[in-house]
């Protein structure tokens, strides 16, 4: 088992000032007991890569998962030694003094399978190939369930047995959604941002044309491109770029950019770059093309279009969370228009059909679907509070 950091004894810290988690250690493990997939598949052998942040304590009761969405990973909070622009995804949230505060909770971050960021996924070798190839498009469909499963299978060889919560945005909430209903007996509260109950089909339709431009790529090959020494990446640029625009609201394209021009004078072209907008969306597109798999990209976007969990259910989300036992906070964000709040609202509706404790906040934010990442005071409040009944319950 992998030494897990030891209790601290000191009384609880003053909460009034906020600090940076010095460097952070990525960690990893390995599985070889078959991890069966919700598809009828299964990954033989796999690796999870994990962070954590703060300590355990003694009772190991104030351990907090945080579930990461489509292009995050396990590096939640913190920088790598010698790498000081490293902080990670959600650095203003996770740390000494911040809301989900580390002199409190024990964080844990665990990247995906089928990510590209360090657990098992698509450039790895596929077990099953005589010749060790990377498993390419052969990569098995990974939902939302198995991720959950493989979350807590880590868990499990942590020693850590019941979460104090579960902690997610936008596809990390559906992972947060997920804990509540597949090991509702494993946590005491859900937390799930700027999330969903499933996709709309403009939703789906996104991620399908974002697929398309992958996969048309010429150097995609069939999801084989790794032996051919190239990458995909003008379908990755593409599917950034659309992608992109859906995180932001109209509002906050509007006030960053308006109509701005790259140049004093308009070029007069079809193909050249023209408006501030279209430079941003092309920087954004180059960035990522240069980190991220395009098969993994394939995958978790699928992972998206497929949660559904009232789908079981005769399309019942009532009947979906009836076995939830845990409280919950939902939070949305008014100008979001990709995971509205009302998707919010149906979350919030099931849970009190089924008489469960649950808190909704709707923040008032320009910022759009991104919201849920970014340093909004009262945003921010709403989840430093919460955290802060999640301390006082476990005596943290």
């Amino acid at each position: 088992m992998p030494a897990v950091p030891a209790p601290a004894a000191a009384a609880p810290p003053s909460r009034s000032s906020a600090a940076a988690l010095g460097p952070v250690t990525p960690q990893s493990m390995d599985f070889d007991e078959p991890l069966p997939l919700r598809s009828g598949a299964s990954l033989r052998r796999y690796r999870l890569a994990y962070e954590t942040y703060g300590e355990l304590n003694a009772a190991r009761s104030n351990a907090v998962l945080v579930c990461h969405a489509l292009n995050a990973s396990h590096h939640v909070a913190g920088t790598y030694a010698g790498q000081p622009k490293s902080e990670g995804w959600w650095d203003n949230l996770v740390g000494p003094g911040k809301p989900l505060d580390t002199r409190r909770f024990f964080v844990i971050g665990v990247n995906n399978p089928g990510s590209c960021f360090g657990s098992t996924g698509p450039m790895d070798a596929n077990p099953d190939d005589p010749e060790g190839r990377p498993y390419g498009a052969d990569f098995p469909v990974v939902q939302v369930e198995d991720w959950v499963d493989a979350q807590a299978r880590l868990l499990d060889r942590l020693g850590i047995g019941r979460l104090a919560a579960v902690l997610g945005g936008s596809l990390g909430g559906m992972q947060a959604l997920g804990w509540a209903m597949r090991h509702p007996e494993r946590l005491g509260h859900c937390i799930a941002v700027a999330t969903a109950p499933n996709l709309s089909a403009q939703n789906i339709a996104f991620n399908e044309v974002a697929r398309r431009a992958i996969v048309t790529d010429p150097d995609f090959h069939g999801g084989h491109f790794y032996a051919h020494g190239v990458v995909p990446r003008r379908g990755l640029r593409v599917a950034r770029m659309i992608g992109h625009i859906t995180y932001l609201s109209d509002d906050a394209m509007e006030a960053k950019f308006g109509r701005d021009m790259i140049a004093a004078a308009p070029r007069y072209s079809t193909q050249e770059i023209e408006f501030q907008i279209e430079s941003y969306l092309r920087h954004q597109g180059d960035k990522f093309s240069d980190y991220f798999d395009a098969n993994t990209y394939l995958l978790i976007t699928r992972a998206l279009d497929y949660f559904d969990p009232a789908r079981a259910h005769g399309g019942s989300l009532t009947a979906a969370f009836a076995s939830a036992r845990c409280r919950f906070q939902i939070v949305s964000f008014t100008t979001d228009w990709r995971f509205s709040p009302q998707r919010s609202r149906e979350i919030v509706k099931a849970l009190l059909d089924n008489r469960l404790a649950v808190s909704y906040a709707e923040i008032d934010a320009p910022h759009g679907h991104d919201a849920f990442l970014l340093d909004d005071p009262r945003y921010h409040a709403v989840l430093r509070a919460y955290f802060d009944r999640v301390g006082q319950e476990i005596g943290a």
